[in-house]
């Protein structure tokens, strides 16, 4: 096996293999090194949002997601009793897929196997090396001493990274101050909702949710008042149990766990998502507490939006420059999420009469639709744009406000020639993606490779109403658009 790669990715997670499968599908040779020797049992991340299944749509995956989990039509914030609305999304995927992260890994690993994706697990790295012209990332110390270099690393290593340290880049936040209880179990007295089960009270927080395979259930205790305890300290069924059953007025009666575990509200944003040849992604850039099941979401999203910057800045068709960007659009995101669920935390994990009163009053406030919508935006990931363009306009392109740098949601349209085709349909190779309205519009100057597809004019209004040509990044996100000659 070559030595030598165009990026290196260190972590084998949801947030590594997806950018790794990206890289790969654009031809850019890519490793990723993992330190455990096989995939993880148990599963952090539950929920999959309706973004992140958009992100997979795009290439033409989601319905192997989907054909895997259980569909949820609704959110929650902060654990309160007023639903966050998904149908309102216009959107394919209007809900929350329950599918456990392990199960994502697996299908995952498949893809990234299926275009070649070189996988080395058991590599725990040591040293990493950022030079002028290439990135050393070794160990060779250990059994399976390594020494591989590349023009690019990427830490995906998670809460942890040692990529983020080696690059020298501040982790700012703060630090654990509570910790809370988990286990995945069967439960022989399940809650009668076969949905999602929140209680806050003045005994403490408890979330019940399926993990989607039919059989084990998630329970999540806060159980209060709040006492900062060890990370460390093993949770014991019967106690977690117990604290349920005093919150809830009754015993689920869990057995039989397959993970018993701790996580804290420790929160952190990297100050910086690039350094030179080195870049981060996911937990290695934001950790939170899990409220709201958006971590691994945010993660794979900030790959996608990474992979194809990266590959065209490898093969040459984009300056390095455009790697900035990569910054500039992802780490506002990690820094709504960083607000998004410590404003979670704040209402699922105080029980005195004070905090009772604002969630009664949240409660209220979100049965508002404009609330509602807003807060499940951040939630589910549709609320994301880019308002900057990427690429510098003439010739009559513009960059157009509520429209460029927002998603592209998918839709049936109709090709010149008569057939149909879906958007995502015609953007599963990774490239641009020109839309011509018009016989005579002009094809966006760039240096990158795009598709030209030409649609018939009579038959796609809607979105398009007065355009003469619509650019779409690999991304799924509109870019500039050439308004119709009156």
């Amino acid at each position: 096996m070559s030595d030598e790669f165009d990026v290196v990715i260190v972590g084998a997670g949801p947030v590594g293999l997806w950018l790794a499968c990206e890289l790969a599908l654009a031809k850019v040779k890519v490793a990723v090194l993992e330190r455990r020797t096989e995939r993880v049992k148990q599963s952090r991340a539950l929920g999959m949002q309706g973004r992140t299944l958009e992100v997979f749509a795009l290439r033409g995956l989601a319905d192997r997601f989907v054909s895997r989990g259980r569909t949820m039509p609704f959110g929650h914030f902060g654990g309160l009793a007023t639903p966050l609305d998904l149908s309102v999304f216009e959107t394919r995927y209007p809900f929350v897929l329950l599918l456990p992260q392990a199960v994502t890994e697996e299908l995952l690993e498949e893809h990234a196997l299926e275009l070649g994706v070189v996988i080395l697990r058991g590599h725990v790295v040591q040293t990493i090396d950022a030079r002028a012209e290439e990135v050393v990332v070794a160990d060779l110390s250990g059994a399976t001493a390594f020494q591989l270099s590349a023009r690019y690393v990427v830490g995906a290593d998670g809460a942890r990274s040692v990529v983020r340290r080696a690059a020298d880049i501040a982790f700012s936040g703060h630090p654990a101050r509570l910790t809370m209880m988990l286990a995945d179990a069967v439960l022989d007295a399940p809650p009668a909702k076969p949905r999602l089960t929140t209680i806050v009270n003045e005994r403490g927080g408890l979330l019940v949710v399926p993990l989607g395979d039919g059989i084990h259930h998630r329970i999540v205790v806060v159980d209060g008042p709040v006492t900062e305890t060890g990370a460390a300290e093993p949770v014991l069924l019967d106690k977690l149990a117990a604290a349920a059953a005093r919150i809830a007025g009754t015993d689920f009666r869990p057995r039989d766990p397959i993970w018993l575990s701790r996580f804290t509200d420790e929160t952190r944003l990297a100050d910086h998502y690039r350094k030179g040849r080195i870049l981060l992604a996911g937990d290695a850039a934001h950790i939170h507490a899990p409220m709201g099941g958006q971590g691994m979401n945010v993660g794979i999203q900030d790959a996608m939006n990474l992979g194809w910057k990266l590959a065209s800045v490898v093969h040459g068709t984009a300056p390095e420059a455009l790697l900035d960007s990569y910054e500039l659009e992802r780490r506002p995101v990690g820094e709504t999420l960083r607000r998004n669920t410590l404003a979670q935390l704040a209402l699922f994990c105080a029980f005195d009469p004070p905090s009772h009163a604002m969630r009664q009053t949240m409660e209220d406030v979100l049965r508002l639709p404009e609330v509602n919508r807003r807060l499940a935006e951040e939630s589910c990931g549709f609320g994301v744009t880019y308002p900057e363009p990427l690429l510098p306009l003439d010739g009559g392109w513009q960059h157009r406000d509520g429209l460029s740098g927002h998603r592209l949601r998918d839709s049936d349209v109709v090709l010149k020639d008569g057939s149909r085709k879906t958007l995502h349909q015609l953007q599963r190779d990774g490239s641009w993606l020109q839309l011509r309205l018009a016989a005579d519009a002009a094809t966006f100057p760039h240096d990158g490779q795009s598709i030209v597809v030409d649609l018939d004019p009579n038959l796609n209004g809607g979105l398009f109403a007065g355009l003469a040509s619509v650019l779409v990044r690999p991304d799924g996100f509109i870019g500039p658009v050439y308004p119709m000659i009156q």
